[in-house]
């Protein structure tokens, strides 16, 4: 009898694989063309209509902290407490900034983007990854205009501050990651999820040591409560930054800083890696409903 065509046995093609891109992160690097066009993309969605266009990324970011110097420096007489206090805040404020607007646009990178979901056989970890690369790319000039200001107002850099600036920006990169892969995938399936990433987003804020300093943290807490408080990664790479920048430009003896800040850094970096990995398997194990669901 002769077999049926969808039966033959065909050895050479292979196994049967899924028709999807299951390649995870590993396929976004090797298709890295394809990334730099989806970036270009949410670019010119992001400002189109807009009357300042790429300004807004940074006078809001100026009216933030305008409004914060004035209340808490000017106001409350922070600023009389806390040396440069003008630095203090923008060097934590880059940090926080940085995980918020990665936070609220990577939720919603795969929702925004469903057309080419359900179109283009590439990986959906795409569309987080450049929502992290559009906020990395807002954050460089806001990094540029500290170290201007840090040099201007005396900045004094030992080997610590450089290996404190590569770890913080390292563990604000890999969590910010972590949490576009694992909030996006959860956004498709869970519509509420955009609620809890408000209440994220508000409590960052005062969970990290930006609009206070750590002194004030040591004082209150005691060394278990500094251990919970360090286990934040936004608030260890807002130290991390203020150890880069804000110490060395202020004289010695003004600061307080954690006990063996690069090596909780070194630890938390290890910690942000893993879960990267944790929200690489929540959204392979959810991006399969994705097209149904959208």
């Amino acid at each position: 009898m002769t077999p049926a065509v969808g039966a033959v046995d065909r050895p050479d093609l292979g196994p049967l694989r899924p028709p999807g891109d299951t390649t995870g992160l590993f396929g976004v690097l090797k298709r890295r063309y394809l990334l730099k066009l989806l970036v270009q993309k949410e670019l010119k969605v992001r400002y189109q209509a807009s009357l300042l266009g790429l300004a807004w990324s940074y006078i809001k970011p100026l009216v933030r902290f305008s409004m914060y110097f004035f209340v808490l420096g000017v106001l409350l007489n922070l600023r009389d407490s806390i040396p440069l206090f003008a630095l203090h805040i923008f060097s934590a404020m880059i940090m926080v900034t940085f995980f918020t607007d990665t936070l609220n646009a990577g939720t919603k990178s795969v929702v925004k983007n469903k057309s080419l979901v359900r179109k283009m056989n590439v990986p959906r970890e795409m569309f987080p990854v450049a929502s992290v690369t559009v906020t990395t790319y807002h954050a460089g000039p806001q990094l540029v205009i500290l170290l201007i200001a840090t040099v201007l107002l005396g900045w004094s850099p030992d080997p610590t501050a450089f290996v404190a600036a590569v770890l913080g920006i390292s563990i604000m990169l890999t969590i910010s990651l972590a949490v576009a892969l694992a909030f996006s995938a959860l956004n498709v399936t869970y519509r509420d999820v955009g609620n809890f990433v408000e209440t994220i987003g508000m409590m960052v804020l005062w969970s990290a040591p930006q609009l206070y300093p750590w002194e004030f943290v040591a004082d209150r807490l005691g060394p278990v409560g500094e251990q919970i408080y360090l286990a934040n990664p936004v608030a260890m790479a807002v130290l991390l930054n203020q150890r880069a920048f804000w110490v060395p430009a202020v004289d010695s003896g003004e600061t307080v800083m954690p006990d063996n800040l690069l090596m909780h850094g070194g630890i938390m970096l290890v910690c942000c890696l893993g879960l990267v990995g944790v929200a690489q398997l929540i959204f392979a194990r959810l991006e399969h409903g994705f097209a149904e669901k959208m």
